[in-house]
């Protein structure tokens, strides 16, 4: 693959067109100064290549312009295959495609697919090896993930370097065999050596986990059956006991003439009770006898005394009534007068605000026109503010909003847990019976699971009735329930059905709150002090009026006062005949009350006179004496019943006593039936489930998992030790396998140091040691500028080497070069030209006066206008 142009829009400083054409075979330069864009071109090139067009972390949000915009960068690539064009577009619709002469090859994740053979690897550039970001020119930079891709992609690059090496060190062979004990091994176990979980080695450990607590659990079940049985053996000969014949007949005999002689005393008491009931009634009568004679003697006595008020009060009422109306002509002469006065008065006020008005109108016209607009102006804004500030006050503001979000999911969670934990019903139905189940009157369908959180009844057609008892998810299902009231209490507290409706209301209120901030400061700005006070000014300025009497203030202003005298006047005389009106109407209100008062006396006593007919004071005495002659029989009678009463408290005692023997039989029939029946049950279900037979085949299944078990976990062992002889063998063979990477490195490296050499690490495939002068030297302990120019070469070197594999890739370089001396930059532009015969090297650099002198072909950065001419 070639690179022949790369264009840029959105993506940082370039929020307008802009591209790189002509980008040739062997060597390219673009060198420009800091912040010229070269680092975004280099950043955006690499995320076309290994970034999908769906993502949006951190590296993808870093090439968005500080304008906004989604970034999309477009690349034309030559191939074996021929020119394609590759384009991408993040963030906001985001998309990727590749074009060949126009015509659509890919799209979306199709055209991920497609780049990801092209550039064969997937991060840190072609395989992860020949691109050199600017800050990071060591071969061990970038995150782990671009580490453990370029490794990766060294060692399938050292594997097929050659027939020579395929044969001498087995090569890809080798790679594949160990990759087959691994990709095995996996199949088994993690990679810290665990059992892996949904592998066979889990499996049969599970299995023999499962029998082992199946046969714990089988050994319970069946010592509680032999506990069942003795427990029915101790009941049954309780209840039989309580079932004699001759303890029934005991409990019998005993309850019957306990009541017996209960229903004797109780007669008796009821006898005793009526002749009370006697006393009682005389006793009414003799109070009742009493009471009317009584109020015979207090209702003469209120008549005679109520005639008699009630003739002086008429007396009083007339006299008020005559000052009454002298008082009412007097006022209305002095109203009428009043009236006069301040007709005059008002005259003279209004023609004196006539002659003020024509006044003030000749100086205020303008201004009250400018006032005018402004009030209109305050007043719609003030009505925008108000339906503003009520439509803010409407709907959950953010921390309801909130609240309902954590509510919702924690009914969420609670539903989940719930449903997880819940006991499941599974009803498989023999051939016919389909629907035979049913739960709350619906029929339930074969071989579909039924949570059932809180337990159930279900009917069963022909047989009756099966009891679920609620498991461990019945709490859950509790906390289900809270959790919905929480959120329905929450829901209907704002007014709203559902949280998709309080998003929307919360969304609205936000922007109300937005409107009434901004109506607020633009009705501030018209009306510092409000529209009223606007208004008072506006009243201040008079309108000017159309009136063919002109007035003179002056002569206006001494009518006023005249009238005013007048009319105080006029006030005096009229307060003095209200007051004297107001006096009359107290003293006729005072009378009026005190005759009606005196009648309604008069009209009660003589109502209460004609309720006791025409009965006299010796009537009722009579009357009175004759029922007290009547209680004393009665209460003769009833102490006489009274001491030949039984004693009903001792018959109660005996009967209640009779009684709860006679219930406490039953009660113990009535639990012992219920739980024999229930051991009957369980006896013969645990009978049925054969659980000793199960017991045995558990003993018996266990030893053959065992060895299944053991035999996974030999497999292992054996996988394990296949891996390190593999990798031992392959390290050994890697021994030899560097010479065609020292072949191509060693002219480049000779360019710098005569007779220079690198040594190698086994495990990342990296340089280990730079030899110089027969003397060894770390890596990391060289200095800065060696370090970037040996990590130069070796991608160089790596770069040759893809070429000859068949995988052409181009080699980009952001200012590798930054700590390189004069004398080195020189021989370092020659081992550029010594590998771009074959290769595309492109060098994006800011030392425009070191890279001068490289050579090469120059490469310019073009503004849209350009690219599209260009095109």
């Amino acid at each position: 693959m070639k690179l022949r142009a790369i264009t840029l829009n959105n993506v940082r400083r370039f929020t307008a067109l802009t591209g790189l054409t002509g980008i040739g075979d062997g060597l390219n330069v673009l060198c420009e100064p800091n912040e010229h864009g070269k680092s975004t071109l280099f950043d955006a090139v690499q995320a076309l290549f290994f970034k999908a067009h769906g993502a949006n972390d951190k590296e993808i949000k870093a090439l968005k312009p500080h304008a906004g915009g989604a970034p999309e960068v477009t690349v034309e690539v030559e191939t074996d295959a021929g020119t394609f064009t590759i384009a991408k577009r993040w963030t906001s619709r985001p998309a990727a495609t590749v074009h060949q002469a126009g015509r659509l090859v890919a799209q979306a994740d199709e055209a991920e697919a497609w780049i990801a053979r092209l550039v064969g690897g997937t991060s840190g550039g072609p395989s992860g090896l020949v691109w050199v970001r600017q800050g990071m020119t060591g071969l061990t930079g970038g995150s782990n993930r671009e580490q453990a891709a370029a490794l990766e992609a060294r060692r399938d690059l050292m594997s097929s370097v050659s027939e020579e090496v395929e044969a001498m060190t087995g090569g890809r062979r080798m790679d594949m065999a160990l990759a087959r004990c691994r990709e095995e091994l996996s199949v088994l176990a993690t990679a810290t050596g665990r059992e892996k979980t949904g592998g066979p080695w889990k499996a049969a450990s599970d299995r023999v986990e499962a029998l082992r607590l199946r046969r714990s659990e089988l050994s319970t079940t069946a010592a509680a059956l032999h506990d069942a049985l003795d427990r029915r053996k101790r009941k049954r000969r309780e209840l039989a006991e309580i079932e004699a014949p001759d303890a029934l007949a005991a409990r019998k005999k005993r309850l019957d003439d306990a009541t017996k002689a209960h229903t004797v005393a109780e007669r008796h008491a009821e006898s005793v009770e009526a002749e009370a009931r006697k006393v009682t009634t005389a006793r009414m009568a003799v109070a009742a006898a009493q009471s009317r004679l009584e109020a015979l003697r207090v209702a003469l006595a209120e008549r005679d005394e109520a005639a008699g008020l009630a003739t002086g009060a008429a007396a009083a009422k007339a006299a008020a009534q005559a000052d009454h109306a002298a008082a009412r002509t007097a006022l209305t002469a002095a109203e009428a007068t009043l009236d006069q006065a301040k007709t005059a008065l008002k005259q003279a006020e209004e023609n004196h605000r006539r002659a003020g008005r024509q006044q003030a109108a000749r100086d205020g016209a303008q201004r009250r026109a400018e006032l005018v607009q402004r009030i209109a102006e305050a007043e719609a804004t003030r009505k925008l503010r108000e339906e503003a500030e009520a439509a803010a006050l409407t709907g959950p503001d953010q921390a309801a909003l909130r609240k309902l979000e954590s509510l919702s999911t924690a009914l969420a969670t609670a539903r989940a847990t719930r449903d997880a934990m819940a006991t499941q019903l599974v009803v498989t139905y023999a051939a016919g019976r389909d629907g035979a189940v049913t739960l709350d009157g619906r029929a339930l369908d074969g071989g579909t699971p039924y949570p059932i959180p809180r337990g159930a009844r279900l009917a069963v057609d022909g047989l009756g009735e099966i009891q679920i008892r609620p498991g461990a998810g019945a709490q859950e299902d509790d906390a289900v329930e809270r959790a919905e009231k929480a959120l329905a209490k929450e829901l209907d507290a704002l007014g709203l059905p559902d949280l998709a409706a309080a998003r929307t209301a919360a969304e609205v209120r936000a922007q109300a709150a937005a409107q009434a901030r901004e109506a607020k400061a633009r009705l501030e700005a018209l009306a510092p002090a409000g529209i009223e006070k606007l208004r008072e000014v506006l009243a201040r300025i008079p309108e000017a009026e159309e009136d063919a009497e002109a007035l003179d203030p002056a002569a206006t202003e001494a009518r006023l006062g005249t009238a005013g005298s007048v009319m105080t006047a006029a006030q005096s005389t009229q307060a003095i005949a209200s007051e004297a009106m107001a006096k009359a109407r107290e003293a006729l209100a005072g009378t009026d009350a005190a005759e009606a008062g005196a009648r309604d006396r008069l009209s009660r006593a003589e109502t209460a006179l004609a309720a006791l007919s025409d009965a006299t004071v010796a009537a009722f005495d009579a009357a009175m004496r004759q029922a007290v002659q009547e209680l004393e029989a009665a209460e003769a009678i009833h102490a006489e019943k009274l001491r030949a009463a039984p004693d009903l408290a001792a018959a109660e005692a005996a009967l209640r006593r009779a009684r709860s023997v006679e219930d406490a039989a039953r009660a113990d029939i009535a639990r012992l039936r219920p739980e024999i029946a229930t051991l009957d049950e369980r006896i013969a279900r645990g009978s049925g489930e054969a659980v000793e037979e199960r017991l045995a085949e558990c003993e018996q299944e266990l030893p053959a998992a065992e060895a299944e078990l053991a035999r996974h976990a030999h497999e292992v062992a054996v996988l394990r030790r296949l891996e390190a002889a593999l990798t031992h063998a392959r390290t050994e063979a890697r021994e030899r396998y560097f010479a065609p990477v020292a072949a191509e490195l060693k002219p480049l490296l000779q360019l710098l140091w005569p007779d220079a050499e690198l040594t190698w690490t086994q495990d990342t495939l990296l340089p280990e040691a730079l030899t110089r002068n027969g003397q060894a030297e770390p890596i990391d302990i060289l200095s800065g500028g060696t370090q970037e120019q040996v990590a130069l070469l070796v991608r160089l070197a790596f770069a040759r080497m893809l070429a000859k594999d068949g995988r052409h890739a181009p080699v980009l370089l952001d200012d590798a070069l930054v700590f390189t001396d004069d004398d080195r930059i020189e021989r370092m532009f020659d081992a550029l030209h010594r590998q771009a015969g074959d290769l595309q090297i492109i060098v994006f650099t800011c030392r425009q006066r070191a890279f001068r002198e490289l050579g090469g072909q120059t490469l310019r950065l073009a503004a849209r206008d350009a690219v599209e001419a260009v095109a």
